[in-house]
């Protein structure tokens, strides 16, 4: 938001430099980006009138013009299209200096002396254009120092907002701040009804209430459309970053710059029947102002008449019914919409205009019939013409409904730290527009309608701080009785997890929660991701329902800047549809690619490949205590390598995956090399085992080797327990030393070698007891495996 100070101080103007004004207005939480001249640095310009311009003898893009200063008349040579006589424009005398510190002295071009320079905006630092001289007002008084009679001695003042202060999106709420910051009363301009001197209106329904509740309309008929804006109109738009069009345009946004209310203006002419508010039809399509042709979906909002849509409702006008030079009747609109409905509409079509950005945040929405009769007044002084009645159709029952917010004194205390004078907390929530009456406990206040930011109580208490001066706050201890809560010996804590992945060489990342959808669908395409309502970015459009989707463009954008190594993890939320709704389910991320080991002398270079992630995920597994309750089994899973994948099982529960990115999914991507993945729930690894002490046995420990032959899709963790199952109590140890497949065996079948480790802690084995459980396990593999013993 750009306001001009000089348009400021016409309605509240405290006795304090430009600079102070800006701190001012930054320490009550509408934060100054930029002050800027409106004007660059010039001396010696005044405003002339040409007298004659006849074409230069020797050039056929140069005239030589007959100039009046007021105080003499001097010849100057100009190449600007428009020199004509009777053009009133700036003039640099000899000895001025314009910026860039450019002087002006006398000169001769192609033979004829020119005394001085007639400028053009650009040359001024004005504005950029420098297509012809600046023309100023028919009756701008010759002679008169162009600074003063331009008032070029302003500042533009750059105001950050923040997305809750719509209220400060016009001057006037601007100037509403600024005057009880100061404790000044605000000279708004008065806004009178315009008496309507014609009967003519045009019909309005409001088919979509709940989007648009208020509609208020104008017929102006006959007026000039080429009568020019006047000077001071152009001035004004030119000092908050807008250009001029035409008169029409120019009232619109003075209108909306002013008030912060955003309106249009149609071609009266070009409408047909009446005015629907309504949503569009699927496929139905619109020409907007800008010339891009939108095609609209059925939850857009649109201004339409009887047979065609003829505006994206606060967003952008159609085409079809643009204001041109061939208009003499007006339709002007002014309206409410309700803010979350339209919110993203614009960023959904890559468009964000003014008027979008206000009803986005929330318009007054008592504030339309005000708009109009501003508009229309200043419309017939510009361009003349007749209006008719205002037409106001509304819904009461969809306006916003403003309860009254509660503050409490002893919060002031117990929040601020101090204890606020009651005639203080008054004239500031007075002041900022709030009826406040006072109750047993404090106040009640009456929330203004310009005020979507404020609901309740804290929100009052933040005014009250920001008004009065977050510097003025004393300065005061807090007291709490702070608990140290307990925490079960059986929970792991997070940050035990990131740092064991820290000292593995893995660093954190943290990704944002919303993903672009074509990613998503890449890791997902069995799930439909939940959309956001108004996304930041069309590439941050949906919920991630994983945390591969973010952490890989991370790792991405790391090889992109010549980081061949990378190891990630992240932990947060995966966001999961389903017929209950939506699941947020806690998770763990883990991400390699590149070289096993870090560049060193005494490393080898070996690519990381899957068992690296799977040893750092499976050490990870080991800070529960409980590593033996977690195993692999091959899987497929979209967007992983076939045979390079497994799920992840807690007992019987399933709890994560891991494995190779698919080698086409990493070239569409453009990883250059293998890509290691793993995603586990968080539930699975904060829940750990508490050591139990067992008296450490006196007595020796008895081993048995076993090489078993079973068939090849028999996974080694599965056998394994059945292993432990089956071989007694007395087995403390089990190893699976070895894993061979190839000659000398059948091509079906693998050799699985087994170290069993036998111990009791009350008397030494004997061969028979390690036998009899040696047997029971041969037995059971037998069975339930058709293993067989390999000689």
């Amino acid at each position: 938001m750009i306001i001009s100070e000089q348009w400021l101080r016409e309605w509240v103007s405290p006795e304090i430099s430009t600079e102070d004004l800006a701190h001012q207005i930054t320490m009550a939480g509408l934060e100054v980006d930029a002050i800027d001249p409106v004007a660059g640095e010039f001396t010696g310009v005044l405003v002339a009138e040409i007298l004659s311009a006849q074409q230069h003898p020797d050039a056929d893009k140069l005239r030589i013009c007959e100039v009046s200063t007021g105080a003499e008349t001097v010849q100057i040579v100009c190449g600007a299209p428009n020199a004509r006589a009777g053009l009133k424009a700036p003039l640099a005398t000899v000895g001025g200096v314009l910026p860039g510190n450019f002087k002006i002295k006398k000169a001769k071009l192609r033979g004829a002396e020119s005394v001085g320079m007639l400028c053009a905006e650009q040359e001024l630092g004005l504005s950029d254009a420098s297509d012809g001289l600046m023309e100023l007002a028919d009756d701008a008084p010759v002679g008169v120092d162009l600074r003063d009679y331009l008032k070029l001695d302003d500042r533009m003042i750059e105001i950050g907002l923040t997305p809750n202060r719509a209220d400060c999106l016009g001057l006037a709420g601007i100037a509403r701040e600024v005057g009880l910051l100061n404790e000044l009363a605000v000279k708004a301009p008065l806004i009178e009804a315009v008496p309507a001197s014609i009967e003519d209106s045009f019909p309005v329904e409001l088919l979509a209430p709940e989007r648009c509740p208020r509609f208020v309309s104008r017929v102006i008929r006959g007026i000039d459309i080429s009568s020019p804006s006047p000077l001071w109109l152009q001035e004004k738009l030119r000092r908050v970053g807008l250009r001029s069009i035409d008169a029409v345009v120019d009232v619109t946004n003075f209108v909306m710059m002013e008030l912060g209310q955003p309106m249009h203006a149609f071609d009266y002419g070009k409408l047909e029947g009446g005015v629907r508010v309504r949503t569009a039809e699927q496929g139905e399509s619109l020409e907007l102002l800008d010339g891009q042709t939108v095609e609209l979906d059925n939850e857009t909002l649109v201004i339409a008449d009887q047979g065609k849509a003829v505006a994206m409702a606060g967003v952008m006008g159609g085409q079809g019914t643009a204001v041109s030079d061939s208009t003499v009747d007006l339709f002007l609109e002014v309206a409410f919409f309700t803010p979350e409905l339209m919110a993203g509409k614009a960023r959904s079509y890559g468009m964000h205009t003014d008027a979008s950005h206000r009803f986005e945040r929330g318009v007054d929405f008592k504030l339309q019939a005000t708009a109009m009769e501003r508009a229309t007044a200043l419309l017939l002084e510009i361009v003349g013409g007749e209006a008719g009645p205002l037409q106001e159709t509304v819904s009461e029952p969809h306006l916003p409904v403003r309860p009254d917010v509660s503050l409490r004194a002893a919060r002031i205390q117990k929040l601020l730290g101090f204890e606020m004078d009651s005639e203080e907390v008054v004239r500031i929530l007075a002041g900022l527009g709030l009826g406040v009456t006072a109750t047993n406990e404090g106040w009640s206040c009456t929330v203004p309608s310009w005020r979507f930011d404020i609901a309740i109580e804290a929100d009052l208490l933040e005014e009250l701080a920001r008004v009065y001066g977050y510097n003025r706050l004393p300065v005061t201890q807090i007291n709490a009785n702070l608990e140290i809560p307990s925490r079960p010996e059986q929970s792991l804590a997070l940050s035990d997890l990131r740092c064991h992945l820290a000292a593995r060489g893995y660093r954190e990342a943290i990704t944002y929660s919303f993903v672009d959808p074509k990613l998503q669908q890449m890791f997902d395409p069995g799930l439909k991701p939940v959309a956001l309502s108004n996304p930041i970015s069309a590439d941050m459009a949906v919920m991630r329902t994983s945390l591969l989707s973010g952490l890989v463009a991370a790792v991405l954008r790391n090889t992109n800047r010549q980081q061949p190594r990378v190891r990630m993890f992240e932990t947060g939320l995966r966001f999961l549809p389903g017929e209950d709704g939506l699941k947020q389910l806690p998770s763990l991320a883990m991400v390699m690619t590149g070289s096993r080991f870090e560049e060193a002398w005494n490393a080898d270079s070996d690519a990381a490949d899957f068992f690296d992630l799977k040893g750092d995920l499976e050490s990870l597994l080991e800070l529960t205590r409980a590593s033996e309750s977690f195993s692999f089994s091959v899987a497929s899973r979209d967007a992983l390598h076939p045979g390079q994948t497994a799920l992840i099982y807690r007992d019987e529960e399933v709890v994560g995956y891991l494995g190779a990115l698919h080698p086409s999914l990493c070239s569409e991507l453009g990883l250059n090399a293998p890509l290691y993945a793993c995603e586990i729930t968080l539930s699975a690894l904060l829940q750990r085992d508490l050591p139990e002490f067992a008296e450490l046995s006196k007595f020796p420990e008895v081993r048995r080797d076993l090489a078993v032959l079973v068939d090849k899709t028999v996974p080694s963790h599965e056998l394994m327990a059945n292993v432990r199952a089956s071989a007694g109590t007395y087995l403390t140890d089990l190893t699976l030393f070895d894993v061979y497949d190839g000659k000398g065996i059948d091509p079906k079948r693998k050799s699985l070698a087994l170290g069993l480790t036998f111990r009791d802690s009350s008397r030494t084995l004997s061969d028979e007891d390690v036998n009899l459980a040696v047997d029971q396990v041969v037995d059971s593999l037998e069975k339930k495996y058709k293993a067989e013993l390999r000689n």
